[in-house]
């Protein structure tokens, strides 16, 4: 029988951006190197090639250290060529937290930039990984293969590819658990290609966009512009790492049309045009709009960067386990009818998802923008599974309502479908777009030999929305001091997760059963807020 289903794999986007914009520049690196989309693939397949050599087969693990390059979106199309997996980590982690990674993915090879690479190497005999590829890797110390000279010697055509189903593993994300472990989230072909294809439709990607990188690649894949730009043919203009000045260069060098970051970004370029005088040209010839998420930006934000930048802002909601796109606020209707204040909500939910606000007793909350409840979710583009944790995935999508993604995130929800987020039920910390899991930070002061008990509380900031504040009770007779503390947490941390402030106490708040009472501890410091979560 003749069927016309197709499998959705990420793989359909590069292939129809060399079928229809081969000749197009797919992507600027950092240092200004163009290639066109015909080129992008050759580097691939030659990758992919390198990669087979080395033993790198089907649903094997390729993890990833890069910042925003060139080589991020190559080796993403790469891996998923052959049928195996990627696994993108984010750069700012500690030696022992990739280690925990690498070993949880089961990783088989890795391939790291020269900035990150030295924190690989001291754990290379501890985790499961044969090969170790580094990008520029003269200047890596330790035994590293080129990257480059993978590539090089290696055919351009296209490899064999395997039989891949859109139920296949694509990629692997992690993400702060609430556990203290940190969870990887199992993206699929299916779910990735749906995502990118919401994304595209509420992003309004077109062909001729101009795509800056500002938002880290390992997030959520780019939050899947990785594909979506890819798959339309807009041209992808990389930035290793974000820098307020060189964005607005990028901007009007290569007349971007179109990036993202999370408010802390904003509030950086509106530092430097500050700074700098209004007399930074901040477009092109054309048009910019920047998607923003995470924490809603403060409506002093969103009138400079609309009014002063000549920026329009899309602002959306989601998480990884979400790819993350669920909700925008990007609705001219509703724009007309009630004004920007719009824009500070998180949004209404995006095409073919089910986003519901609900109570503990898994029923909808009433649609006056007053009563909180916790957002669920349902759709094509939320994740498979949390990796080795099949308790902790089929709570999270069976807490209160059967067959929703649980986020932990508390809101309400208006008669328009917009919800706003007040408050987190899991213990997650959002700073300045990062995800800081508040028990691993009270895991990493439980070592600390002056400290009989602590707890970690989102507290307001106004540059990263909220930061981590840990309250301490010490050991009798201890006097460790505040700055002791918070060096102590980032010599086994990533520093933005440590603490930005330390108070002691003489006791916490605990219940009959012993469990520290958390949202007692955070009223004392979010009073006269309207929210229990950071606006920044």
């Amino acid at each position: 029988m003749v069927t016309m289903k197709q499998e959705m794999l990420t793989l359909d986007f590069l292939d129809r951006a060399v079928d229809l914009y081969d000749d197009v520049v797919g992507v600027v690196a950092h240092d200004g190197t163009e290639y066109t989309y015909e080129e992008v693939n050759e580097r691939v397949n030659r990758l992919a090639h390198a990669l087979g050599e080395r033993g790198i087969d089907q649903g094997d693990k390729v993890a990833l250290l890069s910042p925003n390059t060139h080589y991020f979106i190559e080796t993403l199309y790469a891996v998923n060529k052959l049928g195996a997996v990627s696994v993108p980590m984010n750069y700012r982690l500690k030696p022992r937290e990739f280690e925990y990674i690498l070993n949880d993915c089961d990783a088989d090879l890795v391939i790291a930039d020269y900035d990150f690479a030295a924190k690989i190497e001291p754990i290379r005999e501890d985790v499961p990984a044969d090969h170790f590829v580094g990008y520029e890797a003269d200047r890596i110390d330790g035994d590293w293969e080129d990257y480059e000279a993978f590539l090089d010697g290696h055919s351009a055509a296209e490899p064999d590819r395997p039989d891949i189903s859109e139920d296949d593993d694509a990629t692997i994300n992690y993400t702060s658990g609430t556990t203290g472990e940190p969870k990887g989230v199992v993206r699929t072909h299916r779910t990735e290609h749906w995502h990118a294809l919401v994304l595209n439709q509420h992003m309004e990607i077109r062909d001729d966009d101009s795509y800056l990188w500002t938002l880290p690649m390992f997030h959520c894949n780019g939050w899947g512009h990785t594909y979506a730009i890819t798959g339309t043919g807009g041209t992808h203009v990389c930035q290793r790492t974000f820098d307020a000045a060189d964005t607005f260069r990028r901007v009007r060098e290569y007349d971007v049309t179109f990036m993202c970051g999370a408010p802390t970004v904003l509030n950086a370029l509106i530092q430097y045009y500050e700074d700098e005088g209004s007399d930074v040209v901040t477009t092109g010839d054309r048009d910019v709009r920047i998607a923003t998420a995470g924490s809603a930006p403060a409506t002093a934000t969103i009138e400079t960067v609309e009014d002063e930048f000549d920026w329009r802002i899309l602002h959306v909601y989601g998480l990884t386990e979400t790819a993350p796109l669920i909700t925008t606020s990007n609705s001219p209707r509703r724009l007309r009818e009630r004004g920007r204040k719009l824009k500070v909500k998180q949004g209404a939910e995006t095409l073919c998802t089910d986003l519901r606000v609900v109570d503990e007793d898994g029923n909808d909350v009433p649609r006056d923008g007053q009563t909180i409840g916790e957002v669920v979710v349902r759709g094509n583009q939320v994740m498979d599974r949390y990796l080795n944790k099949p308790e902790i995935t089929e709570e999270a999508f069976s807490d209160r309502v059967e067959g929703y993604f649980h986020t932990g995130d508390l809101a309400t929800i208006d008669e328009d479908g917009m919800i706003s987020i007040q408050d987190r039920k899991k213990d997650i910390i959002i700073s300045g777009g990062e995800n800081i899991s508040s028990i691993e930070v009270e895991d990493a002061l439980y070592d600390h030999p002056d400290i009989l008990k602590a707890a970690v509380v989102p507290v307001p900031s106004e540059k990263w929305g909220e930061t981590p504040k840990a309250i301490v009770v010490p050991h009798e007779g201890a006097d460790p001091s505040e700055d002791e503390i918070i060096e102590f947490v980032k010599e086994r941390l990533a520093n933005y997760k440590a603490p930005t402030t330390v108070e002691f106490w003489d006791d916490l708040p605990e219940t009959a059963t012993g469990k520290v009472q958390k949202y007692e501890i955070r009223k004392e410091y979010w009073e006269g807020e309207e929210r229990m979560v950071g606006q920044e």
